[in-house]
């Protein structure tokens, strides 16, 4: 339900994976363009009416297994949601921007709504772990941020710099980690073995529990030194507001300053924020960003509601000598732009909410939940093994899945670890597997089902 930019890109990802999908959207024009660019059924309407559900399927006796409520109203995704549990839809999500709905599960749970997604704490995690890891270029949270995928480049004269990743893991045992995936320039992407050497400049997806990410530093070769002192906030709306707590939160050390020009804002935030410095100012007026150290200010990023001031307060900041400057762009005509402007990154919100909601998309006829690693190109499958599956009591090595899948992680209870070769695979052990061919059903089914000669 809804069709915007978040609503076209989930439907246009579900039609990819077989699933059938109808969109409701109120805006006629809008419900046209969908019509035509994707082989979805469109129905034109408000979908917090029970009327308009039913035409799209939603009633009882009706054949929808999960709605996504994803307009840019909360109250519409809210109620769509609970008239759609209460017809007998087994699966709803709703996206929820305002952040008392989704500060604890309270009101989920009150509404039967499974998940209460905000697109804020998805971009706020993400700006943190750019802000906090000096090298880090992506980086994708899995299992409710426990876990995450990194893009970081190995520098010259790094420990991983012409050694096989076997030795690597001798000489670093305690950096749980696991190389998925490495982007070698003039060669193309690969899975790496053990025996592969890393190049300075090869780009690697890593996937760790966050907890331990700030070790991978020193195997990419960054400075001991860096250590991150002050960073700056332009911006005091949802997304600011995020990042400016989880510093607070995660980060007490750092000085953490926001900037925002509307005086009524600066004196809520000033209330809801117990150790940000709140200032009023324009976030592109030189001066401003002068007189409060933005040339002693490691980590930038411009949050405001505004791409193209976003853009101009990123590059005056890095100008200006701020170390890192990111740059909120929903635009994906914008996006283009990067790598030829002076900033470091650019980081579209929308994207960071298609990326969470599809991970509690459910695939029924996988029994597993799939979400899509854009820039790979591939899949993390997030499953339970069943009792008759295949894989049961075999040790990783022996399965022969390499190089088109790795197992990545494995909850075991309440512990979670990343396995090696090794590693026996248990009934109930949640597993996140990294799936580069996602079309190749006989990997997937070892996980789920048993395996017939």
């Amino acid at each position: 339900m809804g069709g915007g930019s978040v609503g076209f890109s989930v439907a246009k990802n579900l039609v990819e994976q077989g699933h059938d999908v109808i969109v409701i959207e109120q805006d006629e024009d809008r419900a046209a363009r969908i019509d035509d660019m994707l082989d979805v059924m469109v129905v034109t309407g408000n979908g917090a009416r029970p009327q308009v559900l039913a035409q799209a399927g939603v009633h009882q006796g009706g054949d929808v297994n999960l709605l996504i409520a994803c307009t840019d109203r909360d109250e519409v995704n809210i109620l769509s949601c609970w008239i759609a549990k209460k017809a007998g839809v087994k699966h709803v999500i709703s996206r929820a921007r305002s952040l008392e709905f989704t500060d604890s599960r309270i009101w989920a749970d009150a509404l039967g709504i499974d998940e209460m997604i905000s697109p804020e704490r998805s971009v706020a995690g993400v700006i943190e772990d750019m802000l906090s890891m000096r090298s880090v270029i992506v980086s994708d949270e899995l299992w409710n941020g426990i876990a995450c995928l990194y893009a970081m480049k190995v520098k010259k004269g790094a420990l991983l710099e012409g050694r096989p990743l076997k030795e690597v893991k001798d000489l670093r045992p305690d950096v749980d980690a696991l190389i998925v995936y490495i982007d070698r320039q003039g060669e193309g992407g690969f899975i790496p073995r053990g025996n592969t050497v890393l190049k300075e400049g090869d780009l690697c997806y890593v996937v760790t529990l966050k907890k331990n990410a700030h070790l991978l530093e020193k195997l990419f070769g960054i400075e001991d030194s860096f250590r991150l002192r002050r960073i700056m906030i332009a911006g005091g709306g949802k997304i600011g507001f995020q990042i400016a707590r989880r510093f607070e939160i995660h980060h007490k050390d750092v000085d953490v300053r926001l900037i925002d020009l509307d005086p009524e804002k600066c004196e809520r935030l000033s209330k809801e924020l117990s150790k940000t410095l709140i200032l009023q100012g324009d976030v592109v007026d030189e001066d401003v960003l002068l007189s409060e150290g933005i040339d002693e200010t490691d980590g930038f990023v411009a949050t405001t509601a505004n791409d193209e001031l976003n853009i101009l307060a990123a590059i005056l900041a890095k100008d200006l000598g701020a170390k890192r400057s990111i740059a909120i762009v929903r635009n994906d005509t914008y996006r283009k732009l990067e790598g030829r402007l002076l900033l470091d990154a650019m980081v579209n919100p929308h994207e960071a909410l298609v990326g969470a909601i599809m991970r509690f998309v459910t695939l029924r006829t996988k029994g597993a939940i799939m979400s899509t690693i854009k820039q790979l190109n591939a899949e993390m499958v997030d499953l339970i093994i069943p009792e008759d599956a295949y894989v049961v009591g075999k040790k990783i090595m022996d399965l022969h899945i390499s190089p088109m899948a790795i197992v990545v992680l494995i909850q075991r209870g309440e512990d979670i670890f990343v396995p090696n070769g090794m590693t026996v695979l248990k009934q109930g052990d949640r597993v996140l597997l990294y799936l580069k061919a996602p079309n190749d059903e006989r990997i997937l089914h070892m996980f789920i089902k048993q395996e017939k000669d």
